[in-house]
């Protein structure tokens, strides 16, 4: 037994090591690091305010607490630093399958911290989403809780509530439920601060505002519960980032507990014991299980019109109903130096996407070395343009970090773009320019200026449908091997993410075409994500044989692999 831990939590962190319960290699990780932690660290468990904690449950209509439950809240909740007395792990982030109890969770944890059991007056719980159903089903659930007939005589002695807010008449606590709406939310006093449904974050302006008022109580918490989704590059993805690297690669974990379900690939969806993985409550709930197993056979038959059963269902990104270019891992794994300096005086190619003036463009230099692909991808956002509204991106951010520029004009005018590109031709030697034919009008007087031109020089190139048909197997193979370094550019990423295979034809997109083998790109959805960055690089990479097979470089070794 390990010293100051609890039973509860043992008999859980047993069961996972053992394959009694079927987990994700995250949570054999978690269970690994949190043993390691209560060997090596001054920690403790308050057992009696974990019971105290655990048995408010009597109050809700559940048949139990589960398990995994019992682990998450006793070491979010009820785990503690014996020197100072501070929250061990006072950040919670819970990546869990639809269905799971995540609401309940909530609410439990939300009764338990504002109660006397706490020892802390006034530790307001606040419960926040996107949107209003689900920022306030948690605090409704708490309502519909007191309100049985059984209780709610003694409970209203302890409690007031509406369906937005619970107040703890003793400890002066209050749980609410707050949308994804900033304003007015400066003045929040909060103890805890849950983060519900955190996948359709976009970025980090509500979260911050959310937060700011913790540290005002003792023993501030952070609570993060979700399933998984499709906005990329936001909070969501940066958290599974932070917690990879606390599970896998020995980084602090600076008060986070990382409670990732999943499956560890989606080929094991198909044998159903494996759906533990996702959703740890499933052994307890058979009804939830079959309806699962409905939804799977639904899945099988026509899996690119349900695919949010992977995604949600088994946390694992299924994407759209559209072909990926390729999964996100091998987007992930483009996170890879690029030499910089090594590039200078270098030959490249070069590729625009200017598809409308009014909305985003881009440019990629591209930079051969052998099977090795560097690229640096820059891209403009107009801030007239009226797509900017539903754009799912941190783009401010991205501004900051120099990847975009942000134009706020009526339009982003080619001579940003030339005078752009005519400012590498400084460092880099570009031999090839590819673009659009399709912008090739509104383009071709600039970049005749600079050096430019299909005719004069040779060293433009219009491409076509069947150029990117070439040269899309090329690009599959480079994901495929790791074969990309990019740096750490989520615009480009994002952009890749955004985008899907088409069949090209005598009609485009039918499964039925002559030619079924050919592939080119297109926009997932044409107005919130952008594929521009991604089609840029796929500009430069059409006139990628004007580039020597390796040049001289210091770059770094990749330690490429080929899967």
């Amino acid at each position: 037994m390990m010293k100051n831990c609890d039973p509860r939590i043992e008999s859980y962190m047993e069961a996972v090591e053992t394959g009694a319960v079927r987990s994700s290699k995250e949570i054999k990780a978690l269970v690994k690091h949190v043993r390691e932690c209560f060997e090596t660290e001054d920690i403790y468990v308050d057992q009696q305010q974990l019971t105290d904690y655990l048995g408010l449950a009597r109050y809700f209509p559940y048949e139990r607490v589960f398990p995994w439950q019992e682990f998450v809240i006793a070491l979010h909740d009820t785990t503690y630093w014996r020197e100072s007395g501070m929250p061990r792990w006072p950040d919670l982030f819970c990546l869990i399958g639809r269905g799971a109890g995540k609401d309940g969770t909530i609410a439990l944890e939300a009764v338990a911290l504002s109660s006397e059991y706490n020892g802390i007056r006034e530790y307001d719980v606040d419960i926040c989403a996107n949107n209003e159903d689900q920022a306030l089903r948690p605090v409704q659930d708490i309502v519909g809780a007191v309100e049985q007939p059984r209780w709610i005589k003694k409970l209203q002695r302890f409690f007031r509530w509406t369906m937005e807010k619970v107040i703890n008449l003793k400890t002066r606590s209050t749980i609410r439920g707050h949308t994804n709406n900033p304003g007015g939310k400066d003045g929040l006093r909060s103890g805890l601060v849950v983060l519900n449904e955190i996948h359709q974050y976009q970025d980090y302006k509500n979260i911050n505002v959310f937060t700011t008022g913790l540290g005002k109580k003792k023993h501030p918490r952070r609570s993060y519960y979700t399933t998984q989704g499709d906005v990329r590059e936001g909070p969501l993805d940066d958290l599974l980032e932070t917690a990879e690297g606390i599970l896998f690669g020995g980084e602090p974990d600076n008060g986070l507990l990382p409670y990732i379900c999943r499956l560890d690939s989606k080929d094991e969806v198909h044998d159903e014991a494996n759906w533990e993985k996702a959703n740890p409550s499933l052994p307890y709930l058979p009804d939830l299980l079959e309806e699962i197993r409905k939804e799977y056979r639904d899945w099988i038959k026509q899996p690119d019109k349900f695919t949010a059963f992977m995604t949600k269902r088994m946390n694992i990104p299924d994407g759209t109903s559209e072909i990926k270019v390729c999964s996100y891992e091998r987007i992930k794994a483009t996170n890879r130096p690029v030499p910089v300096d090594d590039l200078q005086g270098r030959v490249c190619t070069c590729g625009i996407d200017f598809s409308k003036i009014t909305d985003f463009v881009s440019v990629n230099l591209h930079f051969r070395d052998g099977n090795i692909r560097y690229d640096l991808n820059h891209s403009w956002l107009c801030l007239n343009s009226k797509d900017l509204p539903r754009i799912k991106a941190p783009w401010r951010e991205w501004a900051n970090r120099g990847l975009i520029d942000l134009v706020d004009d009526v339009e982003i005018h080619p001579e940003t773009i030339v005078e752009y590109i005519e400012m590498q031709k400084e460092y880099y030697s570009i031999k090839m320019m590819a673009i659009d034919d399709f912008r090739y009008a509104l383009l071709a007087q600039y970049l005749k200026g600079i050096g430019f031109d299909a005719k004069a020089y040779k060293n433009l190139k219009l491409v076509r449908p069947s150029d990117i048909m070439k040269v899309a197997p090329v690009i599959d193979s480079c994901f495929a091997n790791d074969y990309f370094a990019w740096g750490d550019n989520p615009t480009l990423r994002w952009a890749v993410n955004n985008t899907k295979m088409i069949r090209y034809g005598r009609k485009l997109g039918k499964e039925d075409d002559a030619d079924i083998g050919n592939f080119v790109y297109a926009k997932i959805e044409a107005k919130s994500r952008k594929t521009d960055p991604f089609m840029a690089l796929v500009a430069s990479m059409t006139v990628e044989d004007a580039l020597p097979y390796a040049q001289v470089t210091n770059a770094p070794d990749l330690g490429v692999f080929t899967y």
